[in-house]
């Protein structure tokens, strides 16, 4: 029995080497069967193989609407002169007898960063209020590294909008606008700016909200909430579309700890050429007044009052000698409609005058008494707000 195993591993021995050795120097005299039997087995299992990656494959990208984009929006430096409080030994009466009281005040400067897009080839560029409030310098630095000074143009603190100007020497490719209320609420965005002050950035999101109000963020508020992530030093800059149109600028973040939560705010393109052709125009925005406290209708308010809803926006005060006044609108009225536009509530009722020419007569819809009663008043030019 031995001798017969011995016999046949070295008959198995003698083939395998055989068999190698046509394998290696002959492969075509084995057959297609004898080959695929040293080839690498099939897969256990039927799987679902993407072919190699080609141009036309690719997954779907937005790098060509970041490159119509970026060149668009620069980087916006200020500085501005601060006056600090009073030296700690401006009291020491050894301080004041060389020094004098004047030398108690210290002066420094302050820089800040945030962003602008450039809307125009005459070099305008609009940003937010905020990022050149009070300052004494401003610089602008385009995407390809050159910089320039910058002069304001004119602001408008309560949509926090501004526009900058720049020499026309500088020839900065301006942004192309998007078409208004094209935008819909899951359509994807990109936000362009200088987060932080690291350097030109670009981040995707989608459009998570449109209309937002009631944030406290500006006086008047429409804004488009995204959760693209927009940070500090983005103010200013670009939101696009898919396509590297702009939509908005971003202004604003719902944050707890100073970084991007996915909640980001930004003006509507409708609103900011609103505001930006006014100021190129004229150097400021003007709006319609007409002199009212308004306050909203809480269902408890409606339940005093009699209301039938809460819609609309109740008049708690006139200021005297007023547009409002003169048109005989009462404290207690509860205002209905401008102009045959529904007021929905007291912000809305504060966009609907604002958008009314000054010298212009409108018609206003009020309930008093249970009553529905139309007034006629001559709309008047809101004041500029008072500075902090």
């Amino acid at each position: 029995m031995r001798r017969l195993w011995l016999i046949f591993a070295q008959a198995v021995t003698i083939a395998v080497a055989a068999l190698f050795v046509v394998q290696t120097l002959k492969p075509e005299w084995l057959d297609q069967r004898t080959r695929m039997a040293f080839q690498a087995p099939a897969n256990i299992v039927a799987l679902k193989e993407a072919p190699a990656t080609s141009e036309t494959s690719r997954p779907a990208s937005f790098a060509d609407a970041a490159s119509r984009a970026v060149p668009s929006v620069v980087h916006v430096f200020t500085t501005q002169e601060i006056r600090s409080s009073r030296h700690p030994l401006a009291s020491d009466p050894f301080w004041r007898h060389f020094f004098g009281d004047r030398e108690g005040m210290r002066t420094q400067r302050r820089s800040g960063l945030g962003s602008g897009v450039v809307v125009s080839p005459e070099g305008y560029i609009l940003t937010n209020f905020h990022v050149v409030e009070a300052a004494d310098e401003i610089e602008v630095a385009s995407n390809d590294g050159r910089k320039f000074k910058a002069t304001v143009v004119g602001a408008d603190p309560e949509s926090d909008l501004a526009v900058l100007q720049v020499s026309v020497d500088a020839k900065l490719p301006a942004i192309t606008f998007a078409p208004a209320d094209s935008l819909r609420v899951g359509d994807v965005v990109l936000a362009v700016g200088n987060p932080f002050g690291v350097g030109q950035t670009v981040t995707s999101g989608i459009v998570s909200a449109l209309g937002r109000s009631h944030l406290g963020i500006n006086t008047f508020e429409n804004f488009i909430q995204t959760d693209a992530a927009i940070n500090p030093g983005n103010s200013g800059g670009a939101l696009t579309d898919g396509n590297g149109n702009l939509v908005g600028i971003n202004t604003a973040i719902y944050s707890q700890n100073g970084g991007s939560m996915g909640i980001g705010f930004a003006i509507p393109v409708s609103l900011a050429r609103n505001v930006m052709e006014q100021i190129i125009r004229t150097g400021s925005v003007t709006r319609g007044w007409i002199g009212v406290e308004v306050q909203e209708i809480t269902p408890e308010l409606a339940e005093s009052f009699g209301l039938p809803s809460v819609e609309g926006a109740l008049i708690a005060g006139v200021m005297r000698g007023s547009p409002a006044d003169k048109a005989g609108i009462h404290p207690g009225d509860v205002l209905l409609a401008i102009d045959g536009k529904k007021v929905k509530d007291a912000e809305n009722m504060l966009e609907l005058v604002a958008a009314l020419r000054p010298g212009d007569a409108g018609a206003f819809a009020v309930r008093r008494d249970g009553k529905e009663i139309e007034l006629r008043a001559t709309i008047g030019k809101r004041p500029k707000p008072p500075r902090d």
